[in-house]
C-alpha cells in the first residue's frame, strides 16, 4: 500500500520541494537511520545520486557490514507553509547540495562543516546563517564547571531572544530596523564579554567545556550576526529541529530502512504528511481526497497542495492545533515579560536600554 501511494504521489512530493526553495529562507537539520546493506547494488541507472551510493553501498558490501548510517535531511520554510524530506546513504553534503542545487536564498542550521561553505560551492547563491539555540545550549551545559560565566551569557542570549519575541508582529523595514539597533547592540556585549578577562584563557581554559563553546561562538560570529542582516532570517533553527523530533519517533517504531528506495519513498510520504500537518489539516480527509483525484488524472500538484486544498476545504482544518501554537507562544511570552519586569528591579551595566 505504501509503494503504491508514493508512486502515485511522489509528483505531489517534488512540487512541495520546489515550493519550498521560493522561500528566502529555508532551515535545515538531519538525524541518522540505519540502512540494511543490500545483497547487491541496486539498479541506479538515471539516478541523480548514483555515484555516491554505489560509493556507498560498494564499500559496505566489501567490508560485510550488514547495515549502515543513512541520513534523512529536513528542510523547514520560514515563511511558507511547507515542509521537506530527503534521505541519502550518508551525512555528507552532496545531499543538501543536490536539494538546493536551483535554490537561491539564506541556509539556517548548526555550524556543521557541509553548510559553512555552501555560499562557496553555490556561487552566493546562498548564504549561511548559523542557529543560535544551538550555540546556547553548548553554553548551557557548561553550566555546572563554571555557573557566573554561563549566567552572564545566558542572560545576554535571553535578551536577543526577548527583541525576537517583541519585533515578531512588526513588518520587514521594522523588524530589521529593530535588529540592527537593538539586537546588535545586544551582539556587541556578547562580544564584549566573551573578550573579557572573566572570560580569559587563564580563567577558562581553552581545551573546557566552556572554552570550546566560547571558541565555537567566536569561531561562527558572522553566521550568527547574519539574523540581523535579513529581517526574513529567524534567529535559530528551532522550527526545523522540531520537524526532526517525529522522524525520531517514527524511527522508534520502525528502527531501520530495509532499502535505498525504502527510504526515498518514506523522504517523499513526509514531505506531504509534514506539509498537511504544518498547514493544520486532518492528513487522512487530505490524503484520500488527494489520492482519489490524482488516481483519476488530475496533475495540478499545485492545487493539490495542502496550502491551497486548506481554502476549499475547511472543515478539515484542525482549529484545535493553531490554538495550542498559540497558547505555547502566549505562555512563552509571558514568561519573558515577568523576566523583563525582575530586570527592570535589577538594572546592570550590561542590560540594554530598551530593557530599562
Amino acid at each position: 500500500m505504501e509503494t503504491s501511494v508514493e508512486f502515485v504521489l511522489r509528483p505531489l512530493a517534488d512540487h512541495l520541494r520546489s515550493f519550498l526553495k521560493t522561500d528566502a529562507c529555508v532551515g535545515c537539520d538531519d538525524t541518522g537511520v540505519v540502512l540494511i546493506t543490500p545483497q547487491a547494488i541496486p539498479d541506479l541507472s538515471n539516478h541523480p545520486r548514483a555515484e555516491r551510493i554505489g560509493e556507498v553501498l560498494e564499500k559496505a558490501i566489501a567490508s560485510g557490514k550488514p547495515s549502515i548510517q543513512a541520513n534523512f535531511w529536513g528542510y523547514y520554510a520560514s515563511r511558507l507553509p511547507v515542509v521537506a524530506f530527503d534521505f541519502t546513504v550518508s551525512r555528507h553534503r552532496d545531499g543538501p547540495d543536490d536539494v538546493l542545487a536551483d535554490y537561491e536564498g539564506t541556509l539556517i542550521g548548526d555550524c556543521w562543516s557541509g553548510f559553512q561553505k555552501i555560499d562557496v560551492r553555490s556561487d552566493s547563491r546562498i548564504m549561511f546563517a548559523a542557529c543560535w539555540a544551538h550555540a546556547r545550549r553548548k553554553i548551557d551545559e557548561c553550566r555546572r564547571a563554571f555557573p557566573i560565566q554561563v549566567a552572564k551569557l545566558e542572560s545576554l542570549i535571553r535578551m536577543l531572544y526577548d527583541i525576537e519575541d517583541q519585533i515578531k508582529t512588526l513588518d520587514y523595514a521594522e523588524r530589521l530596523s529593530r535588529r540592527q539597533s537593538l539586537s546588535r547592540h545586544v551582539l556587541g556585549l556578547i562580544d564584549e564579554y566573551l573578550k573579557s578577562e572573566t572570560m580569559s584563557s587563564s580563567k577558562v581554559l581553552p581545551k573546557s567545556n566552556l572554552g570550546q563553546a566560547a571558541a565555537y561562538v567566536r569561531r561562527h560570529w558572522a553566521a550568527l550576526n547574519r539574523f540581523t542582516e535579513d529581517a526574513r532570517v529567524p534567529i535559530d533553527n528551532n522550527d526545523c529541529e522540531q520537524l526532526m523530533k517525529r522522524v525520531a519517533t517514527g524511527r522508534k517504531n520502525w528502527l531501520f530502512k530495509g532499502s535505498l528506495s525504502a527510504g526515498e519513498r518514506a523522504a517523499n510520504l513526509m514531505t506531504i504528511i509534514g506539509t498537511a500537518i504544518r498547514n493544520d489539516l486532518d492528513v487522512h480527509a487530505y490524503l484520500d481526497d488527494v489520492l482519489r483525484r490524482a488516481l483519476d488524472g488530475e496533475t495540478d500538484w499545485s492545487a493539490l497542495s495542502p496550502a491551497v486544498w486548506r481554502d476549499s476545504h475547511p472543515e478539515s482544518i484542525r482549529d484545535y492545533r493553531q490554538d495550542e501554537r498559540r497558547q505555547a507562544a502566549d505562555r512563552k511570552r509571558s514568561r519573558r515579560a515577568r523576566r523583563r519586569r525582575r530586570l527592570k528591579k535589577q538594572p546592570s551595566t550590561h542590560q540594554p536600554k530598551w530593557s530599562r
